[in-house]
């Protein structure tokens, strides 16, 4: 049914896996898709309590793809696309009624570390890091960085890090409020994660759900107000030849020399 990810079902708990370590599960238009789609689906499944997130290899995701930076900054149709699929993945997470948990043993960079904050609880390796890297590509962190790094960590660290697309180790990152468990060791971390995933489906679930929209509640009015215009300032460097020139840079292993255009 997926090809960038995999859905297991058992008690109560739903496990959705990112599967391309080959591609160090980047959010290209296929994951995208799918990613949004799988949530939506469980949305509106009874039979399931809690989620839980994971990912295979090293890097929990990586987050952007070149490919689709490339084709956003060719063609407007290809760039309004993309927004979309990032509106439809935040709307996709925000909607969730079950309390959703992050597995990370590695690092998360831009939508992979947005898809991670916007979780109700992140487990981490000390191994992961968390970073937004979308100002070191030219690119405004559009796709919904800017909602859940103040929430998680306060809007002056939020500033420090998405302006500068710093990476934050997992144990400073645990001591900021960006992550909630913190385990020693790669291995450790998809059991701590699953038992609390499993805890959460154990409890009352009217509870469970009742508590999370009211926390949502919080984010949406919140998103409201900066989603959109974090989306439109993406937009508009999508386009921009600073991009071509950070991801030449990036690959030719060199010093960017960015024009502002």
């Amino acid at each position: 049914m997926f090809s960038a990810l995999d859905l297991h079902v058992s008690n109560g708990v739903a496990e959705i896996r990112l599967v391309r370590p080959q591609v160090l599960n980047r959010f290209d238009a296929l994951l995208h898709t799918e990613f949004a789609s799988v949530l939506n689906a469980l949305r509106g499944d009874a039979s399931v309590r809690s989620i839980l997130l994971t990912s295979t290899g090293k890097v929990f995701s990586a987050g952007g793809d070149f490919d689709v930076m490339r084709a956003a900054n060719a063609s407007t149709q290809s760039r309004n696309e993309t927004i979309q699929q990032a509106r439809e993945v935040i709307s996709a997470l925000l909607g969730l009624p079950q309390p959703i948990v992050a597995a990370v043993q590695g690092p998360a960079i831009g939508l992979g570390a947005t898809v991670v904050l916007a979780c109700d609880a992140v487990v981490a390796a000390r191994t992961a890091s968390l970073s937004d890297a979308h100002v070191t590509m030219a690119l405004a962190a559009g796709d919904g960085g800017a909602l859940v790094w103040p929430q998680a960590a306060g809007m002056l660290r939020a500033r420090r890090y998405l302006l500068t697309g710093d990476a934050i180790d997992a144990e400073r990152a645990y001591q900021f409020g960006l992550v909630t468990d913190l385990v020693d060791t790669h291995d450790d971390v998809g059991g701590e994660a699953r038992r609390l995933a499993e805890r959460l489906a154990s409890l009352p679930p009217l509870a469970v759900q009742g508590t999370k929209r009211a926390l949502n509640q919080i984010t949406a009015i919140r998103a409201g107000e900066v989603v959109e215009v974090a989306l439109m300032h993406e937009a508009v460097t999508l386009a921009s030849s600073d991009l071509l020139e950070a991801i030449s840079a990036f690959l030719e292993r060199r010093r960017a020399d960015y024009s502002g255009t």
